[in-house]
């Protein structure tokens, strides 16, 4: 305890993030980029994929990009098999792939409901799997990140039926995989935000007549009266990516500025 912050190093440590290119993914590839980690970004969309691993290069990360979704077990393995190629080993696993379709229930077709449910339960679920493996076959524990939100715990009127319980899903598969994995020491655990500022929600912190009103109604129910910025979600996930949270495992961090407290 003689050098505390020690805890917190993920220097040199293998990190694979899926989702790289969305809000949370960027977010996670830029934090654990600055920390020192070695990256395997994976996302759908190459565009996005290739500026964020060039980003990351130029804060001084050793990355190597995959242009590929999570989409099912065989895709899972080979990822994992190519962050040990590029690494030697998988240290860190941060999902922060998935899809939102919002639409009120008798408005929404099954198969969107299901393609939801797939790309934030199913597919994590099976990526979770692929580096659990291979943390158990390192034989020194791991670290599993998964990204779940504020409306896995609560509802919301404007059609989130879908979001809603796939993301109650990602907190039960928290929960589950903290308790099964919980001996090998990986732990696993989530990052629950609410609103934070992205690409999809700036529109939210502009200075017009329809962002004032939804940021009102908002903030209204967020006891620290702001919105999210991405720096918010640096602490946590250091925190949950670093022997600093060794003893914790199964839980779900709202990173919501009190907004599920009250």
């Amino acid at each position: 305890m003689q050098n505390p912050l020690s805890m917190f190093d993920v220097k040199g440590n293998v990190a694979l993030i899926t989702g790289a290119s969305g809000a949370f993914g960027m977010v996670a590839a830029r934090i654990l980029a600055g920390a020192g980690a070695k990256l395997v970004l994976v996302a759908g969309n190459q565009s996005a994929l290739d500026e964020i691993a060039t980003e990351c290069r130029e804060i001084g990360a050793d990355v190597t990009a995959i242009n590929t979704r999570p989409t099912d077990e065989e895709t899972c393995a080979s990822l994992v098999s190519q962050a040990v190629e590029a690494y030697g080993k998988l240290d860190i696993l941060v999902v922060a792939s998935g899809m939102n379709k919002v639409a009120l229930i008798n408005d929404m077709d099954p198969k969107t409901f299901t393609d939801v449910m797939d790309a934030n339960v199913t597919q994590t679920w099976l990526i979770s799997r692929a580096a659990a493996g291979q943390m158990k076959a390192q034989g020194h524990g791991g670290k599993i990140v998964l990204v779940s939100s504020a409306r896995g715990l609560l509802g919301h009127p404007a059609g989130y039926t879908a979001y809603c319980a796939s993301k109650a899903a990602t907190d039960g598969l928290t929960k589950a995989l903290g308790c099964e994995l919980g001996a090998t020491g990986i732990t696993v655990n989530a990052i629950a935000p609410t609103v934070f500022r992205s690409p999809l929600t700036a529109w939210m912190f502009e200075d017009n007549e329809k962002a004032n009103a939804v940021r009102a109604g908002f903030l209204a129910r967020v006891p620290v009266g702001r919105l999210g910025e991405p720096e918010d979600l640096a602490g946590p996930l250091l925190f949950l990516s670093s022997k600093a949270s060794d003893f914790y495992t199964g839980h779900i961090l709202y990173a919501d500025g009190g907004y599920t407290a009250g």
